[in-house]
């Protein structure tokens, strides 16, 4: 039976914990009372939140006092909590604003490594508009406003929590913060026609999988095979050649086409395989393009490579091409291979698992605060017109493909060469390697400033 997602809720006394988790769990497990510290011990519970089930932990009330005392051993249990859930519920008081002990529960959660989503309770009403403003010091990001009491806000929570609670494959593309590592590697192989996709397909598999011959397109369908490389489970997608666009004429072809693009979507790692005999051309530069803004991670490998000439020179001129026309990402992994032969397929094996494995990489919050505050230290952002743009937090929204969202003041003067900065800091520094990044500014806001 697989673990069920769990997510804790924490932060000072008296914020409104146990009345979420009662409104979570669906009944009146956990006390509620106006004094603060009536929950010491960890409580637990099944939750269903529009649909998705979860185990919840209500978490004793912050305190800052020796870990000798009571408040200090409720600390302890509150710590383990969060350590072994897959997502922390951060909860203030609205209403009350951020006090000391709120930005002592933020430090702390920063130096943790669960995932953690702010949650300004007691929102609803003009009353808690301040603290809602309040809370983007904090450093999470944007708030999720909420009335625990009456059930407020409930489907923005689910939304924020649902990368985390939700096992199945979403239709709207989020996936799990932490995927299973043993989970089956998505690989998609996409390329001109002829450039040898079916027989790379046949020559891991160890058998003639798919048809293959010396015409062009002979593969239609994009074609799916369940295989294991070195006991590790792989779905092989093969795909039709894409061939630039004006020259494809065909009915059959065109829907050839949009299949090969439509496995991509679906893809983890996607092989862009090109003829050495034939070097890089322009339609290759405009299906990795494609690859990278689907998110996809982006491994290209020269095929043929056996029949090559002059290779050395072949491989550094092909490598050139691609940082130039790939200026977004660059140094995307460049191999050789010889599907004829089986040469260097093993590696390229082991490189499509470990671009996955920088695709789905979640970085700690302290981590990501450290680097980001030094990152701006080191090269302060512009001041257009004499006005200074003040950079507040960064935060990773979601993985596969790794996004973070950074909030600061008139961010939308922000020139793109700082943003690329940024993003290749993060890329270099924080293990993302060249897979795709996105990064997306926010101004904040009064989520209840149009009422």
């Amino acid at each position: 039976m697989s673990r069920r997602p769990t997510v804790a809720i924490v932060g000072r006394p008296n914020v409104g914990k146990s009345t979420l988790f009662n409104r979570l769990v669906g009944r009146r497990l956990a006390l509620v009372d106006d004094r603060p510290g009536v929950t010491r011990d960890r409580r637990e519970g099944d939750a269903t939140l529009l649909g998705s089930e979860f185990r919840v932990i209500d978490t004793a009330g912050f305190e800052t006092d020796d870990p000798q005392t009571l408040p200090g051993r409720m600390r302890a249990q509150t710590q383990a909590a969060v350590a072994e859930a897959d997502a922390a519920l951060f909860l203030i008081d609205a209403r009350a604003g951020v006090t000391p002990l709120d930005e002592e529960v933020a430090r702390w959660l920063r130096e943790a490594d669960t995932p953690v989503i702010l949650v300004a309770n007691k929102a609803e009403g003009r009353a808690g508009e301040s603290g809602m403003y309040e809370a983007f010091a904090l450093g999470f990001g944007e708030p999720v406003a909420l009335s625990a009491e009456h059930g407020e806000g409930v489907a923005d929570l689910h939304e924020a929590l649902l990368p985390f609670i939700d096992d199945d494959d979403a239709d709207d593309g989020m996936e799990e913060i932490q995927p299973d590592g043993d989970a089956p590697l998505k690989l998609a192989i996409v390329g001109r026609p002829n450039a040898g996709k079916s027989t790379l397909v046949n020559r891991l598999l160890g058998e003639e999988r798919l048809i293959t011959g010396p015409e062009a397109g002979i593969t239609r369908d994009s074609i799916a095979v369940d295989w294991e490389w070195q006991g590790r489970a792989v779905r092989l997608i093969d795909t039709a050649g894409l061939r630039r666009r004006a020259k494809v004429d065909d009915k059959l072809e065109k829907l050839s086409a949009a299949d090969a693009l439509h496995a991509v979507d679906f893809a983890e790692v996607v092989v862009l395989l090109l003829d050495a005999t034939r070097g890089l051309e322009a339609q290759d530069l405009r299906i990795a393009d494609r690859v990278l803004e689907e998110g996809r991670a982006l491994v290209i490998a020269l095929n043929k490579w056996d029949v090559a000439e002059n290779g050395s020179g072949l491989l550094q001129g092909v490598r050139a091409a691609l940082d130039e026309g790939l200026s977004q990402v660059r140094g995307v992994p460049l191999l050789t291979v010889s599907a004829a032969t089986g040469k260097g397929l093993d590696r390229l094996l082991e490189v499509a698992f470990e671009v996955r494995e920088a695709w789905s990489r979640r970085v700690a919050t302290g981590e990501l605060n450290r680097w980001f505050e030094g990152a701006i230290e080191r090269n302060p952002p512009p001041a257009p017109g004499g006005k200074r743009i003040k950079l507040r937090y960064l935060t990773q929204a979601r993985v596969r493909p790794p996004s973070f969202v950074l909030f600061g003041t008139r961010v939308d003067q922000l020139p793109n060469s700082y943003q690329r900065y940024l993003l290749n800091g993060i890329r270099r520094d924080l293990g993302f390697g060249a897979v795709p990044v996105r990064l997306t500014l926010r101004a904040p806001k009064n989520p209840f400033g149009n009422r």
